[in-house]
């Protein structure tokens, strides 16, 4: 292949080399476990230290309530089923949307198995869920509330303030799966009443197998890994030393370069939407024009099938994704668009780009030209296209 045009970066990111420099002492000089309490293992534990407070400061929380996990997963994981158990005597109702990540959903549908009550909410057209929805669901009964702060498909960015500060009114705890979000828009667990936020390290240049969980003090979820007394005794497991020295670099990075960075993607984000809008026919935008991520460009074309597409553009050396990474290889169509009230036809030609701050507009240039090429190559197959412009010229 002679080039690489790598545009899914909301499945995963490259480490950067100041990322993996960081990381790489402390897996053969500085190895010892932070929790030994001899000298040795004072370096690594000193490493730990400093990447939580990193973190914590990223979104205004304080570094005693980040707790290490292994990766956005794990901490949606830990944030449903933690919390049924610890409030469980409270009340078994607990409200998400219908377009979370398959960590919160799939997780939601084992409690449903457990007795415990889920609504799940409807968005609008654009992946925006109603504030005031959130408010009429909840209930006496009601211990939880989880909506994702981005869409991990189509970038849509949802109105946590708002939803935080119905569910402090409600008294009820409120959860955010920031795993799009986290170092790439600006966050703050006060202001917007967060009591919980998951997290994971290779959505922002830093390695894989490393997440958070923020939890605030006073929130009463217990442990969800047991075995040991780490993380304050809520998650049992030896360090991932170099992984989390190496999310603490990753997120310092993004937390600094975020303004410069945003503004660099979105440029380019929409110079990508306003090609392909204008220069391939019966092309849609999913999720919100505005109120979405800097990097994210999903759209739907008509008359195509979205696997064909994406075998092509990567023939070309284009890595794109119909959908969240979680759930390559399924034939079904992505949850998230059918939820924002798309046909199955019209979902199944979905196409997702997501750029990163090195992505050149030339790259761009590239990609939609090549687009173009196949999408007018896949149509020319289709029996649909071929009746669809015969009604059209008639």
């Amino acid at each position: 292949m002679s080039r690489l045009i790598y545009l899914d970066n909301a499945a995963t990111t490259q480490v950067y080399p100041e990322v993996l420099d960081a990381m790489l002492p402390y897996f053969t000089e500085y190895y010892g476990n932070p929790s030994a309490i001899y000298t040795f293992a004072g370096n690594a534990k000193k490493a730990v230290d400093k990447a939580r407070e990193i973190l914590a400061q990223g979104i205004h929380a304080k570094p005693e309530e980040i707790y290490f996990t292994g990766g956005g997963s794990e901490s949606d994981n830990w944030v449903l089923k933690a919390t049924a158990e610890a409030y469980e005597a409270k009340g078994k109702h607990i409200i998400t949307t219908k377009i979370e990540h398959h960590a919160i959903l799939h997780t939601a549908e084992y409690l449903e198995k457990k007795g415990f009550e889920v609504t799940y909410l409807d968005v609008d057209e654009n992946g925006l869920v109603n504030p005031e929805d959130v408010k009429k669901a909840i209930r006496p009964d009601t211990i939880l509330i989880s909506v994702m702060a981005a869409n991990n498909e189509i970038g849509t960015i949802e109105p946590l303030a708002e939803i935080g500060a119905i569910a402090k009114e409600n008294g009820v705890l409120f959860h955010t799966d920031a795993v799009q979000a986290f170092g790439h828009i600006p966050l703050d667990v006060d202001a917007m009443n967060i009591d919980m936020l998951s997290a994971s390290g290779h959505k922002i240049n830093g390695p894989k197998g490393i997440g958070l969980l923020y939890i605030r003090k006073g929130v009463k979820i217990r442990s969800f890994v047991h075995g040991g007394a780490q993380e304050r005794q809520r998650r049992a497991g030896t360090h991932n030393v170099p992984g989390i020295v190496g999310f603490g670099k990753a997120a310092e990075l993004a937390f600094t370069n975020m303004a410069e960075r945003s503004k660099k993607e979105s440029e380019l984000r929409d110079y990508l939407i306003e090609r392909v809008l204008a220069e391939i026919p019966y092309a849609r935008l999913n999720g919100d024009r505005t109120k979405r991520l800097p990097n994210n460009a999903n759209f739907c074309f008509r008359f195509i099938e979205g696997e064909s597409m994406l075998i092509l553009l990567d023939q070309n050396g284009i890595c794109g994704s119909s959908g969240s990474a979680c759930t390559s290889g399924s034939l079904d169509p992505s949850h998230v668009l059918l939820a924002i009230g798309l046909p199955h036809e019209i979902a199944h030609g979905s196409l997702r780009l997501t750029l990163s701050e090195k992505t050149t507009r030339e790259e761009i240039d590239f990609t939609v030209d090549k687009l173009k090429e196949i999408i007018e190559r896949l149509r020319s197959m289709s029996p649909l296209y071929e009746d669809f412009v015969k009604k059209q010229n008639k």
